[in-house]
């Protein structure tokens, strides 16, 4: 039997089913085969050792390729593994998972939490057996004999592992050196191909994500193919760090968490500002095109949730109570409430479209070792939003969502966006027909208002009741988010039996269509803070100008400065304090204050203000007549940042 692999350059290679990645490559020539570090087949990583049984498009990477940076990055966990075992043998390794594109982590039994000093120790080791440059042995064994070695090495983390596995499946081991690890690959061909490696920090998980099992030491690390793309990454970590949304949150008085209340943040008056904020951004674009906003309950009968498929597909995520002998669950979602309100009457084709708007708060189970923040948490809203259309309104109104969500992300400052279709998931409910139909639908209506080249598919990545298109943004670090979705829903109109009258006389289905722009605000809000480093543009801002009185001798002036501009609408604040006017303009700059106001003796004669941003520009004197207008109208511009001058 063969197989026919297509190259980069569209030639053919025909080669006897089971050859490996790297005999294609010796085929090729020698110094590829040299430098080749994995490959890639109909789409999937694969390594080099890898027996080939398929035909399709076929590439191989070298360092030089971007993608090298996965195989670096998972060969990497197997050395910080086999690092850790030979300062610590009483130490068990557990499992290595991708934390995001630039991280890689592992986790381990040891008897205590690491230390920075533990951490230098283990990335010196690692460098050790880099230089050992030992290949990386790719081993498939039974069932039985992945038990027996983990058994004789006393790794009873890696026997539960094994126990996982589902049966008929291939298990295979890497081995590099002296370590043994249960792994599908894929990997370097040697550990010498690792350029450069550095572990970032390490804390404590839960085995598996549970934490009704016992606590692990997870260590996280970033690997590169050379020096120098550690360094850049270095640089562009520290700048994270800076930007870090948890210390932001503390330092400018944003919000807080409690045990008491685990991965559900607290928001002070400040963040309740920028939060509502938010919300009142997207209101004022409802209003203007046709939602209509309700509210619903936040406790409902289990029957509900039988009812729309999320207790038989979603229930892992959700919170359940009991009260007077009857089951309830806290809502995670909108939609099953927004099918109960639609079917409260009776709906006309030209009623169609209803547009449902929903702001109310959402519960769902996120396991500790997963909670982050606020871009993880158990208590959120969502600027949520469920169209009830026909079939055929369905572009249409997809059209309007599209380009309502790109309008949206530039007023932020996000101007890259990434699109995703994604298919039918493997666990899903509704007939193979109603799918193909919602599949058709979304994806006909991509290919009208972005082209075919417009977005990207991710197969068998859509909810379990619809597929849907989902929205990634660049952040000014670099950094790709998933935040809009719109999902086209068949199942639960069928399921909640809705029906309209149509113009024939005849009770058809509508779609729905589920929708949100920024998606959990908590979550927005995290990653917004992190774009801006906490600088809000100016209509966002919890604080937007700061009265800054000179002396006790301008105070009263500075008192009614302040005056006019919060009777003008202006979120003011009016530093009183006896301190130096340097210490309170820095001081006003560490709070990212949007303008800085200075009224001195002369700025008082004057009836003027001596205008500073954050920024650190000086702007000079302007009469309060000129500049309050001028205040006001940027407090009301919906813009990204603060114009170059007032």
């Amino acid at each position: 039997m063969t197989i026919v692999l297509t190259l980069p350059d569209g030639s053919e290679r025909t080669v006897p089913a089971g050859t490996t990645a790297l005999d294609v490559a010796h085929s090729i020539g020698p110094r590829l085969a040299q430098d080749a570090v994995g490959a890639e087949l109909a789409g999937r990583r694969i390594d080099l050792r890898e027996p080939l049984f398929a035909s399709g498009p076929f590439k191989l990477f070298t360092t030089r390729n971007p993608e090298a940076s996965e195989f670096v990055r998972h060969s990497a966990e197997h050395v910080l593994a086999d690092a850790v075992t030979r300062l610590w043998p009483e130490a068990l390794y557990d499992a290595g998972r991708k934390d995001h594109s630039e991280k890689f982590q592992y986790d381990f039994r040891f008897e205590r939490a690491f230390t920075p000093e533990d951490l230098e120790k283990i990335e010196a080791k690692m460098r050790e057996i880099i230089a050992e440059d030992a290949p990386f042995e790719r081993v498939e064994v039974s069932r039985e004999e992945a038990f027996e070695i983990f058994r004789e090495r006393g790794n009873e983390l890696k026997l539960l592992r094994l126990a996982d596995i589902p049966a008929g499946d291939t298990i295979t081991l890497y081995r590099h050196g002296r370590f043994l690890d249960l792994c599908r690959g894929p990997h370097l061909q040697r550990a010498g191909q690792i350029g450069a490696v550095k572990l970032l920090e390490s804390s404590g998980v839960y085995f598996k994500g549970d934490e009704a099992n016992e606590k692990l030491q997870r260590v996280y690390g970033t690997a590169f193919t050379s020096k120098k793309e550690l360094e850049a990454y270095e640089k562009s970590f520290e700048e994270a760090r800076a930007r870090d949304h948890r210390r932001l949150g503390v330092e400018l008085d944003l919000f807080s968490f409690s045990p008491l209340a685990p991965a559900s943040p607290f928001f002070h008056p400040k963040g309740a500002t920028v939060y509502n904020g938010l919300i009142d951004y997207v209101r004022e674009l409802y209003a203007t095109r046709g939602y209509g906003e309700v509210v619903t309950p936040q406790i409902l009968d289990v029957e509900l949730w039988h009812k729309s498929g999320h207790y038989a597909n979603y229930r892992e995520n959700m919170f359940f109570t009991e009260v007077d002998e009857r089951q309830f669950a806290v809502k995670p979602m909108n939609c099953p409430t927004h099918c109960m309100i639609f079917g409260t009457r009776k709906r006309s084709y030209r009623d169609l479209p209803i547009r449902y708007a929903d702001f109310g708060r959402l519960h769902r189970y996120e396991r500790s070792g997963v909670t982050s923040g606020l871009t993880r948490v158990r208590s959120f809203a969502q600027d949520d939003g469920h169209i009830f259309c026909t079939d055929e309104q369905v572009g249409e109104e997809v059209r309007a969502l599209i380009e309502m969500y790109f309008a949206v992300y530039r007023t932020f400052g996000f101007d890259e966006v990434k699109v995703f279709f994604s298919t039918r998931p493997e666990k899903s409910i509704g007939s193979d027909e109603l799918w193909h139909q919602a599949e058709a639908a979304l994806r006909g209506a991509l290919d009208a208002n972005l082209g075919p080249d417009g977005y990207s598919v991710n197969p068998g990545d859509g909810a379990f009741y619809g597929p849907k298109i989902d929205f990634q943004l660049k952040d000014a670090l670099g950094r790709w988010w998933q935040l809009g979705t719109i999902q086209l829903d068949y199942q639960l109109p069928q399921r909640f039996e809705l029906e309209y009258v149509a113009g024939d006389g005849t009770f058809p289905r509508p779609v729905m269509i589920h929708r949100a722009m920024l998606g959990s605000l908590e979550r927005f809000l995290g990653i917004l803070i992190e774009h801006t480093a906490g600088a809000f543009p100016m209509w966002l801002a919890p604080v937007q100008v700061k009265v800054l009185p000179i002396s006790e001798k301008t105070l009263d002036y500075a008192r009614g400065v302040a005056g006019e501009l919060t009777a003008a609408g202006l979120r003011v604040e009016l530093d009183e304090s006896n301190e130096k006017l340097g210490y309170k303009v820095r001081l006003a700059q560490l709070e990212k204050v949007p303008y800085m106001l200075v009224a001195g003796a002369k700025e008082a004669e004057q009836g003027s203000l001596a205008v500073r941003l954050r920024s650190g520009e000086d702007l000079g004197a302007i009469a309060v007549a000129e500049l309050l207008p001028r205040l006001v109208a940027q407090a009301r511009l919906r813009a990204a940042s603060l114009p170059a001058t007032a």
